[in-house]
């Protein structure tokens, strides 16, 4: 946002370059090179929250979701309330298929911030998954009140009993039935086309573990137990990610989806519940093709479903005003990416209209802080200041106000209004020493040095 930051030097900034680095890869689809970018960031400064969080994400495209929860983990360590965190230990659990345990972290995370609408939507897919899997007749309800440190116990002693017993002998494995080796009970109720199209082309490679498993020549011979237990833990991997894909579509799946016609207008008549269920979904994919680099594909789904939610009644969507409130800052927040200023001011100052009128403080809040970075990409600095100044007041944390503080001193110091930017910076630090939080600490104590020493010894303040 600003020309002239000055970047900390020192393994730090190495480390904050490979994430960098890493994070490109990343929205380029090529994970293993974003994999090591990120590994090596880590070697330079291990415990990189940001970056444990981002390499955890990689794991899980590249279906290493073991090693993705454990750097999830990781980063909680010296902050278990860390957000970012927090989600990602949450997804892996999810895609893990251990939804009980996803679920009670995405409760924990919507307690703690109540405003991010992913930890809504993490609840929302947790729950439709625990239904699918044991029936909606035996629905399990998690609240978010109460100590949860309970979970977070049981999350580190959990262990999952899967694999095969191996017989003592070999002549007592050749009396187990043929038919049972290498099967799995629980995946016992999916027809092979099923299968076929949840395994795609690893299907294939569980026929070739099947009749490995099935070859008598295999079960008598010289085959070590190393060896044997080897292709029963590929098939009992195969057969526990047929069950979870049974709730959630693998990746290639969703991607070579196809586009569904148009629907009538009678077929667009949806339960209250069914419009929900869409409504989150959208939103969804909107931050996440945002959060993916891919603006443009934000724009056109956000506009897509906010035409379909203005035509809906008020017994469709009961929060219909908070959705389109939602909506317009999706669609601001995709133009100013796009960097078309003057679209992206008009859906912010619509999103802030709306909240104002039904006094939505959060909502007030998201557009503030919209229209703030809007101002400030724009250098239109002054009227980013006012912005962030009426946002100041419905800050919820010592945090927020960090970085609320530094961003409008740094306004302050692109203006020339060194006296404003020191005081500025000065209550950044103070707010990031009430958070406890290193980096913002050293942000706040760049910010005051420039200011300091910028004016060569003129102080000019704001009038």
């Amino acid at each position: 946002m600003y020309d002239d930051d000055d970047e900390p030097e020192g393994p730090k900034s190495s480390a904050t370059t490979y994430l960098s680095e890493g994070n490109v890869h990343f929205n380029q689809g090529e994970y293993k090179k974003a994999l090591d970018s990120y590994s090596q960031a880590l070697e330079l400064q291990p415990g990189y929250k940001d970056c444990l969080v981002q390499r955890s994400k990689c794991y899980l495209h590249l279906g290493d979701t073991d090693s993705a929860l454990r750097d999830a983990e990781e980063s909680l360590t010296e902050d278990p309330e860390y957000i970012k965190g927090l989600y990602q230990k949450a997804e892996a659990l999810y895609s893990k298929g251990d939804f009980e345990h996803a679920l009670v972290n995405f409760h924990r995370g919507g307690k703690l911030r109540p405003d991010k609408e992913e930890f809504k939507l993490g609840i929302q897919k947790s729950e439709e998954a625990i239904d699918n899997a044991i029936g909606s007749n035996a629905k399990v309800k998690l609240e978010n009140k109460g100590d949860l440190s309970f979970f977070a116990k049981q999350d580190e002693t959990k262990k999952t009993n899967k694999g095969y017993s191996k017989p003592t002998t070999q002549a007592a494995r050749a009396q187990q039935p043929a038919v049972n080796r290498g099967k799995n009970p629980k995946s016992s109720g999916n027809s092979e086309k099923t299968v076929k199209q949840l395994l795609g082309e690893l299907y294939a490679d569980k026929e070739y573990l099947e009749k490995l498993m099935g070859d008598q020549g295999f079960i008598h011979g010289s085959s070590s137990k190393q060896i044997y237990d080897l292709v029963q833990e590929g098939l009992d991997y195969l057969h526990t990610r047929i069950d979870f894909w049974r709730q959630q579509e693998p990746l290639y799946a969703r991607k070579n989806k196809r586009v569904q016609p148009k629907k009538s207008p009678q077929q667009k008549q949806q339960k209250p519940a069914d419009t929900t269920k869409f409504v989150l979904r959208s939103l969804e994919e909107i931050d996440e093709a945002l959060a993916e680099g891919n603006p443009e594909s934000s724009l056109t789904k956000a506009q897509s479903t906010l035409k379909t939610v203005q035509s809906l009644g008020a017994d469709s969507l009961p929060n219909k005003a908070e959705v389109v409130g939602n909506l317009y800052s999706c669609i601001g927040n995709a133009y100013l990416e796009m960097e078309n200023f003057d679209e992206a001011f008009k859906y912010h100052e619509k999103d802030l209209k709306g909240a104002k009128k039904r006094d939505n403080k959060e909502a007030k809040s998201r557009a503030l802080d919209n229209l703030g970075r809007l101002f400030a990409k724009k250098g239109e600095y002054t009227r980013a200041i006012d912005a962030w100044m009426e946002k100041l007041p419905l800050s919820k944390s010592a945090l927020e106000s960090t970085w609320l503080y530094h961003e409008i001193g740094r306004c302050h110091l692109e203006l020339k209004y060194y006296q404003d930017a020191k005081e500025f910076g000065q209550k950044s630090l103070a707010a990031a020493e009430q958070a406890g939080d290193k980096v913002w600490q050293l942000n706040a104590t760049v910010l005051e040095a420039q200011a300091e020493g910028k004016h060569g010894g003129r102080v000019q303040q704001c009038k």
